[in-house]
């Protein structure tokens, strides 16, 4: 059974990353990163329970990283993986970083998962006594949960669930969290499609953590990034010697997922002969591992997701339709965010928050200009996209004064937009449309009768083609002066 409260995991070694996330995903909810400044935007966000941190990284080091970390992140207890820490380092580490323990690689699996079930469990004794009537949290006067009214569970679900995804209040993204919610209700497949970086992960372990399985394991693959055999050994496991590389037996992804759910990016990126090895599982309710002669039950909530239009794949042959009707018994789509202009200013404030710990920076936020800019701009990328512009804005401000439009990036204040591949000629033809209105009402002061005269459009024209290109304007009469532009 999953243990609340995610691991942290900080490994630059993508291949030891993953060796460490299967050995202790069916025990916990793992969390990893490949860098000190990916750990601190975990931490700034998520209530840590134990890190399991890698001494020898390129760059800083682990001692050095959890010896910042105790200073900003007391509560989690420091555990360290290393094969050549000296004695000297080990005693330097114990009392700098309070590294509870220091793991000799090479480590055995079921070594690694009883030290952090030990260290998980000194969390929890530490919390419940700091916790205590009396007694004081990080110097502050500790008040009991009953007392001022504090459910909880309500830090987990904020931190997993649909609390965490931001969004303004009138956002086209609600109709698909509305979906989400009921799909919490069922035990049914479901199938998120949208764009690269809008979220599709973060909503399904919102459905996950809002079902009856939260408490069993929410376990992702992406099927993009590894080739058939691969893929396979992933997700339904091998026996030692099934394929060159095969070295021991591999437990997969299915059976650790067991009673919970798992999550198939990318879905529409598999191979046709893999589709039908994953059709049987789904129809059978049991895998069987690479080299294995018995299959095992396995029963597991299947949630995938793709950028790809899979019912023309499966028009076109490229897609199973029998495992296209298993993926999707419940579509759930989310619009990109060049639809979703109104999330921006809230999404890019919690970006920001983010950053700021991150950073150690205090930027308090941004001009309303850099807000109008970040509006217009359509972020093929979605919301990864913004999260890279923020963190570079941040990087490139020397004072923490509000983010100003000069550190935009150049294709953000061009009136040119990228358009996106394989764009049909009537998207192209808006974009220059939308970049030619944008681009004469800036030259018109946001003067509307003005920038009307210039287009050839009447006042009333042009207002419907700002309304149906998203350029919001401040409803006043263009007589009492420019109109302000978002």
């Amino acid at each position: 059974m999953t243990v609340p409260g995610p691991i942290l995991v900080v490994d630059d070694e993508m291949r030891s990353l993953e060796a460490i996330r299967r050995a202790l995903a069916h025990d916990f909810e793992v969390i990893g990163v490949r860098g000190s400044g990916e750990a601190e935007a975990v931490l700034a966000g998520e209530l840590v329970q134990v890190i399991l941190c890698e001494q020898d990284m390129r760059g800083e080091n682990g001692l050095a990283f959890l010896k910042r970390v105790r200073e900003q992140w007391p509560d989690p207890v420091r555990l360290m993986l290393s094969g050549t820490v000296s004695a000297r380092d080990l005693l330097a580490g114990t009392n700098a970083a309070a590294v509870h323990q220091v793991i000799a690689k090479p480590w055995r699996p079921e070594q690694l998962v009883q030290t952090v079930h030990e260290a998980a469990r000194l969390f929890r004794r530490q919390k419940s006594v700091a916790a205590a009537p009396g007694l004081r949290l990080n110097g502050k006067a500790s008040v009991p949960a009953a007392a001022n009214g504090a459910d909880p569970g309500r830090s987990e679900r904020r931190r997993s669930g649909f609390e965490a995804i931001v969004h303004a209040d009138d956002s086209p993204i609600i109709g698909a969290i509305g979906l989400a919610r009921r799909a919490t209700e069922y035990d049914i497949s479901v199938l998120i499609t949208g764009a690269s970086g809008t979220g599709k992960e973060l909503l399904a372990r919102a459905i996950h953590h809002g079902s009856a399985r939260a408490s069993q394991p929410f376990v992702v693959e992406n099927c993009g990034a590894l080739p058939d055999q691969l893929l396979e050994s992933e997700l339904f496991g091998c026996k030692k010697g099934a394929f060159t590389g095969a070295y021991q037996d591999r437990i997969g992804l299915f059976e650790v997922a067991d009673g919970g759910t798992i999550f198939l990016d990318e879905i529409g990126e598999t191979s046709p002969s893999f589709q039908v090895k994953l059709l049987r599982v789904l129809q059978e309710g049991e895998i069987r591992p690479l080299g294995a002669q018995r299959t095992r039950k396995v029963n597991v909530r299947v949630v995938s997701a793709t950028n790809r239009d899979l019912e023309k794949e499966v028009a076109n042959g490229r897609f199973r339709r029998d495992l296209y009707y298993r993926l999707a018994a419940f579509p759930i789509h989310i619009p990109p965010l060049a639809d979703r202009a109104v999330d921006i200013p809230p999404i890019a404030a919690r970006i920001l928050k983010d950053v700021n710990h991150a950073f150690h920076r205090a930027v308090p936020g941004f001009r309303p200009e850099t807000l109008n800019r970040l509006m217009a701009y359509d972020w093929p990328g979605n919301v990864r996209e913004l999260h890279n512009e923020i963190q570079r804005m941040v990087a490139l401000s020397e004072s923490d004064e509000p983010l100003g439009p000069n550190l935009l990036s150049a294709r953000i204040l061009s009136p040119h937009r990228p358009q996106a591949v394989g764009a049909t000629l009537k998207d192209r033809v808006e974009a220059l449309e939308k970049a030619e209105i944008e681009t004469t009402l800036r030259l018109c002061n946001g003067n509307i009768s003005h920038a009307a005269e210039r287009l050839g459009l009447s006042r009333v024209g042009l207002r419907a083609k700002m309304q149906r290109y998203r350029l919001r304007r401040d409803e006043a009469d263009d007589e009492d002066g420019p109109e302000p532009l978002s």
